[in-house]
């Protein structure tokens, strides 16, 4: 006898989400506006934010970080680092011919690009590994605004965390934690 049915099958769907992270909220830490902290179902944790800060009117190159709600699109990975993690995102390989173009002017701003590329573009396969782990969020994607930004990443941060060029970076073994609970539905809101 299922004389409870529906409560059933509300279970099974809290099951199935249980641990899934619907909401990151950023925000700039006290007295250090290229810092900040990042609250992940409850659990804070430290993040490096743009040289700019937060900026409600976000440019090309003024290293801010914009004041924005950003839905986290996809991501991609370094061969050998986080290939392995589980995610419900859509990963992909960096490959060396990966770039990222950043030329307001250019038919291909904020998108990927293929290298060489001759605009101004990001080498995606970095030295220094901050895109080992780099996640794609919505900033100026659909719509595009030329000079609104470009290349708005959740990546991992630097040791001691100095300031990104507008991106929201936290460690290697943050990113580690947060990757198999987040998805196509997760939103980072960058809030003041």
């Amino acid at each position: 006898m299922r004389s409870y049915s529906k409560k059933s099958e509300r279970n099974e769907a809290c099951k199935k989400n249980r641990g899934r992270i619907g909401l990151i909220t950023v925000r700039a830490r006290p007295g250090q506006r290229s810092q900040g902290l990042l609250n992940a179902a409850g659990t804070v944790f430290p993040c490096a934010l743009g040289s700019g800060g937060i900026t409600a009117n976000k440019r090309e190159g003024d290293g801010g970080t914009p004041l924005a709600a950003m839905r986290i699109l996809s991501g991609y990975y370094r061969r050998g680092h986080f290939n392995g993690a589980p995610t419900r995102l859509a990963m992909r390989e960096i490959q060396a011919a990966l770039g990222w173009c950043d030329l307001p002017g250019d038919r291909n701003y904020n998108r990927p690009v293929r290298l060489p590329y001759v605009a101004s573009h990001e080498r995606m396969l970095r030295d220094d590994r901050l895109y080992d782990a780099c996640l794609v969020l919505d900033w100026n994607i659909a719509p595009r605004r030329r000079g609104r930004g470009s290349a708005i990443f959740f990546h991992l941060a630097r040791p001691g965390f100095p300031p990104t060029q507008g991106c929201v970076a936290v460690t290697p073994k943050v990113m580690a934690r947060l990757l198999p609970r987040l998805s196509s539905r997760t939103v980072l809101k960058v809030v003041r």
